[in-house]
């Protein structure tokens, strides 16, 4: 079960820096897992009406916060988890890894200044024009300081992603990294799944933060004075934002196909089947995001239909390949069930059921009755909740063992399992009922049209309730041996 990094000469206090600063990126998403959750219980409280008095603004300030804190907290996770699985293999490097943690930090300041104190509310698609029109509601400065979080981000974020595209080519080349061999029908030299996966998902993870500088950029002509196209901007605004959610399930895919074999005690090898899919996803993830798009009539019918087809598409090589092989890994094997590789297998097939919902909302006679109700947001924390943060999870604890020597209690492994998954599905489920009656997302308080979407708030409380415990149980058991190790 060891995954120390010992194959390719690193020197012991460079392991042991490599550990540490792995051990410092999981404690800081240990920190921010009950804060983020505490936020989406705060939404949920104020459309169950239990927060009567408090003005609508702070409901999506809160939003904005939540939503761009959630994405961002499991895109790092999934970035430091992959940095030390792939420092087995590769070179990359701690500086970056380094820089990339304070950049983080000094994004995060930045978002949580122009939320909770400026009152920006534009939510994380920061739909045009509003984050410059909002007078009255938060001030220019907010607008401001939040592009300066999204920029401080960006800029970290793809250095960070270069510098780990570097130490795959430096060991693989690009061409070796991306399997095209196998596709040629030749298996040498052999090519681990991880290294594959990883490749695929941050060369996807640049052209997102590409667009991501074109928006911030763009909003900057804007408010020059120089009117920009709405549509090429929201074009681009959910460009960047589907491409960087698919990136980070992506890159938790990749740790599952590395760490579950060790529990499985047999090998995850890749074949011409796995090469092929993960290529596909490489072309078909840049066009799956029109189906965010949908309601714009401006925008072109063969563009459309060509969104539609691709996020039908996208499931099969990525999602099936990934799911058929989790559980043929699994069957008749001598599986050690621990708490961290069932998290990582429940995170596998939370994907699965986040991802049958999402298909369905992106076929066009569903959407038009769906997407601007609850089940879009039901669709995307699925595949979040019970997905990449099981994932992520899962490899914090296999790392805390790791690097602790410490072993866990059977019996609390039950019992957090166990009120993750009712507490999870049971928060989900009421997303997904509200959706299919048409419950709108986004609102703060609901008219009285739909009264029943405060009802189902309430009952989603409780489960939030369930879903709180099983985390605390979850830090105090993980938590302590992070710190145990990073002692050490």
């Amino acid at each position: 079960m060891d995954v120390t990094i010992d194959t390719i000469g690193w020197t012991n206090v460079e392991a042991r820096s490599w550990r540490r600063m792995t051990l410092v990126w999981g404690l800081t998403v240990l920190v921010l897992l009950p804060v983020l959750v505490a936020l989406g219980a705060y939404m949920r409280m104020f459309q169950s009406n239990v927060l009567p008095s408090v003005a609508p603004e702070w409901f999506y300030a809160v939003l904005t916060l939540h939503s761009l804190g959630m994405v961002g907290a499991w895109f790092v996770g999934t970035m430091a988890g992959i940095s030390y699985l792939l420092s087995k293999y590769t070179r990359p490097s701690l500086a970056v890894a380094r820089f990339a943690y304070l950049g983080t930090i000094a994004g995060v300041v930045l978002l949580i200044a122009c939320t909770l104190v400026g009152r920006f509310g534009a939510g994380w698609y920061f739909l045009f024009p509003l984050p410059l029109y909002a007078q009255g509601v938060w001030s220019p400065w907010a607008t401001w300081t939040f592009f300066a979080a999204l920029a401080t981000l960006g800029v970290c974020w793809t250095i960070w992603t270069l510098d780990l595209l570097r130490a795959i080519a430096q060991r693989y080349s690009l061409g070796t990294a991306l399997c095209l061999h196998y596709l040629a029908g030749r298996t040498a030299p052999e090519v681990p799944p991880m290294i594959l996966i990883s490749t695929v998902s941050l060369i996807a993870n640049i052209a997102g933060l590409v667009a991501a500088v074109i928006v911030i950029a763009l909003f900057g002509v804007q408010a020059l004075g120089v009117d920009i196209d709405p549509l090429l901007m929201k074009n681009l605004t959910f460009f960047f934002g589907h491409l960087l959610v698919n990136v980070t399930m992506y890159l938790g895919v990749a740790m599952v196909y590395e760490l579950l074999p060790l529990y499985a005690g047999r090998p995850w090898k890749t074949n011409r089947v796995v090469a092929m899919a993960w290529n596909a996803l490489l072309f078909l993830i840049f066009f799956a995001y029109f189906h965010h798009l949908y309601m714009d009539f401006a925008q072109p019918t063969w563009v459309q239909t060509f969104g539609q087809i691709s996020s039908y598409l996208l499931s099969i090589p990525a999602a099936v390949v990934s799911i058929f092989g989790t559980l043929a890994l699994v069957y008749a094997s001598k599986m050690r069930w621990r708490l961290a590789s069932i998290l990582l297998f429940l995170g596998i097939m939370g994907w699965g059921v986040g991802g049958i919902a999402a298909v369905i909302d992106s076929t066009v006679e569903f959407n038009v009755r769906f997407h601007n109700t609850l089940w879009v947001p039901a669709h995307f924390h699925t595949y979040y909740l019970m997905g990449v943060v099981l994932i992520v999870l899962g490899f914090i604890d296999h790392f805390s063992q790791d690097v602790s020597k410490a072993g866990e209690i059977s019996s609390r492994t039950k019992w957090t399992v166990g009120l993750l998954v009712v507490g999870g599905y049971g928060f989900l489920a009421m997303f997904y009922w509200g959706g299919a009656h048409s419950v709108p997302r986004r609102y703060a308080v609901y008219p009285d049209e739909v009264a029943q979407g405060a009802l189902y708030a309430r009952l989603a409380l409780a489960f939030i309730a369930v879903l709180f415990l099983g985390i605390v149980i979850y830090l105090w058991e993980t938590g302590r041996r992070c710190l145990k190790g990073f002692a050490s």
